[in-house]
């Protein structure tokens, strides 16, 4: 049975461990959106991780979620991440980068004037801020059947700027209440084309997406993030059933490509949904999993070892954020540093990459 220190074969990567840093929103991005010095030490600092994931990434500033988030969009945005990559590589490190559409989840402020799109027009009936301060989110406009392609080619182009600015892979973030999850979701897709109404179609626009990105970057360095029944930011998955055949027929839909990995947010991971999912993830072979507890949870070293024994890695948000030698400090079972949290999202050094390697005291 595999643990978390020993080795894994991901796609095109050899892991050196399975303890892999989730994606997490850190703001520290400016208006322009450029990674900068700071996102280069923070990232670099955390290279003895198996897997690094970055933020979850703009593939276009009419899809940004929130303020300080960086994009792959200009030329400027992808020669900061190359300086980024370029240093997680240096210290021995692997980068994947999460892109994403915050579809719903946004604001005209956020968006340079642009409007917050859906699979339909409802509300999420949540907040958001923006640069200024916390706006309660608009209805946002359904897009239209012929806006989908557009859609489909912002992440395609997307992955390609990240694999040319010198990262391993892409995650596809179809989880957390974000426009894709939105299509996957009956509560936020209320479609009556083709991709809406049956789980088959609400599933269609994440599986072209998935199919656009592997033919542009190649599939063993794509992987794709699902949290099915995490019902979280307006978003509701109530029917065991339709959810078991939205991202159960998603997965079968794509398993031909190989991905690399999919990785699992829900707050049951061992159970009988997730154990579902993850056969048919695996199913090809050739496809990894990372398992993830519930959100805004703290994944500590004894559930980490737990939920090895239902995946192939373990995706760890809060502790990887505090402790970026988190690696060391539980292969070694040294003390691991609680993240402070009124730091998450507040720009600047402090509770970013301040945050201590472990020293033993002399």
């Amino acid at each position: 049975m595999a643990t978390l220190f020993d080795s894994l074969e991901l796609g095109a990567l050899t892991l050196p461990n399975r303890v892999t840093m989730a994606a997490l929103t850190r703001s520290r991005a400016g208006r322009d959106g450029i990674p900068t010095q700071l996102h280069e030490t923070y990232y670099t600092q955390r290279a003895s991780l198996g897997l690094i994931v970055t933020e979850g990434v703009f593939p276009a500033v009419s899809g940004r979620a929130f303020p300080g988030q960086p994009g792959i969009e200009t030329p400027e945005q992808s020669a900061g991440w190359r300086r980024v990559a370029d240093s997680v590589h240096k210290a021995g490190g692997r980068i994947f980068m999460q892109v994403m559409n915050g579809g719903r989840l946004s604001h005209t402020s956020l968006l340079e004037g642009a409007e917050p799109v859906a699979p339909s027009a409802l509300a999420s009936g949540t907040a958001v801020r923006d640069f200024e301060s916390r706006k309660e989110c608009p209805v946002p406009r359904a897009l239209e059947s012929d806006e989908i392609p557009r859609i489909i080619n912002e992440f395609r182009q997307g992955a390609r700027n990240a694999i040319d600015a010198g990262l391993d892979g892409v995650e596809i973030h179809g989880a957390n209440g974000y426009l894709l999850h939105q299509f996957l979701a009956p509560s936020s897709n209320h479609r009556d084309d083709a991709y809406g109404g049956t789980s088959e179609n609400r599933f269609k626009l994440v599986e072209e997406i998935v199919r656009a990105v592997a033919e542009e970057i190649g599939a063993d360095r794509v992987a794709i993030r699902l949290s099915p029944q995490n019902n979280i930011q307006g978003i509701e998955e109530m029917d065991p059933a339709d959810v078991l055949a939205t991202y159960g027929g998603l997965l079968d839909a794509t398993s031909d490509l190989g991905l690399a990995y999919v990785s699992f947010l829900h707050a049951d991971p061992t159970g009988e949904l997730v154990s579902e999912l993850v056969t048919r993830a695996r199913a090809n072979g050739r496809t990894r999993v990372f398992l993830n507890s519930g959100f805004g949870q703290v994944t500590q070293h004894e559930e980490a070892a737990e939920l090895m024994q239902h995946g192939d890695a373990v995706a760890v948000g809060r502790l990887t954020i505090s402790n970026p030698d988190l690696v060391r400090r539980w292969k070694e079972e040294l003390p691991v540093t609680a993240p402070d949290e009124s730091t998450f999202y507040t720009g600047g050094e402090k509770g970013y990459t301040d945050y201590p390697f472990y020293r033993v005291s002399s």
